[in-house]
């Protein structure tokens, strides 16, 4: 019975991960609350490598079609995209506009529940389309995009969940609010898992490189999201999935 229920319980986190990070049409008995999602995030590096290895079957598939490599490079960005819903890059545009913005926090976290997109968020959005594109493209050979895109996909939301846990929110409302923060086992259980998909995937000096930028950036953000609003919110959430995707490609570009 309890071997039942803990494969019961994984499975139901498993969904509760695909139905939060991406858009696959899935059926489940009742959405899922935010505190199904703390209970599943531990699988965000799981769902993460799912993502990535997508994103490396189309980037093999035109590749295989003879196209240029940017343009793999771009189809596979595109691909993630829409599996995902552009989930983490709206979290990056909104950021973004709100950090850019002047004001007060409240104030800020204003702007950033506004559905328009403004200048601070088009450029961020440019940049991290080109800069993973790019990445990508320059690896060249399907053999080593593949890893990068599993291994980057991973970590960056290997990271999520600890972000979550360390960082107060900012608003009593909203994604973040709802979820809270994750237990620590299954924050570790998430780098753990991301750890060893980057290690799989990258070796263990770019690695060891990998998860120091990802360090340097969650520190970063922890800091910059207090200071500008107070907190963290699921923007926020998504703005440090896209720099710490963005970091774990640029590391395979130079690296592999």
């Amino acid at each position: 019975m309890t071997n039942g229920a803990s494969i019961s319980g994984l499975s139901t986190d498993l969904k509760t991960g695909l139905a939060f990070l991406t858009r696959l049409p899935l059926v489940q008995s009742a959405p899922a609350t935010g505190d199904d999602v703390v209970r599943a995030s531990w699988t965000f590096p799981v769902i993460g490598a799912g993502v990535g290895a997508f994103g490396a079957l189309i980037y093999w598939l035109m590749h295989a079609l003879g196209l240029h490599v940017f343009v793999c490079g771009v189809v596979a960005v595109a691909a993630t995209l829409l599996i995902t819903g552009c989930l983490h890059e709206d979290g990056l545009a909104d950021t973004a506009d709100g950090f850019g913005a002047s004001g007060t926090p409240a104030r800020k976290l204003e702007i950033m529940r506004d559905s328009q997109i403004g200048t601070y968020g088009a450029a961020a959005l440019t940049l991290s389309l080109m800069l993973r594109a790019g990445a990508i493209a320059s690896l060249v050979d399907p053999a080593l995009a593949a890893p990068a895109l599993i291994a980057a996909h991973a970590g960056a939301r290997a990271a999520m969940p600890v972000f979550m846990r360390r960082v107060p929110r900012a608003r009593q409302d909203g994604l973040s609010a709802e979820a809270g923060a994750p237990p620590q086992r299954r924050s570790v259980a998430a780098v753990l898992i991301g750890l060893v998909v980057l290690f799989l995937c990258l070796g263990l000096s770019a690695t060891l490189i990998a998860f120091a930028l990802l360090a340097v950036a969650l520190g970063l953000m922890a800091w910059l999201s207090i200071r500008q609003i107070g907190g963290q919110t699921g923007d926020v959430l998504g703005a440090l999935e896209q720099l710490s995707e963005i970091l774990i490609l640029l590391t395979a570009a130079a690296w592999l």
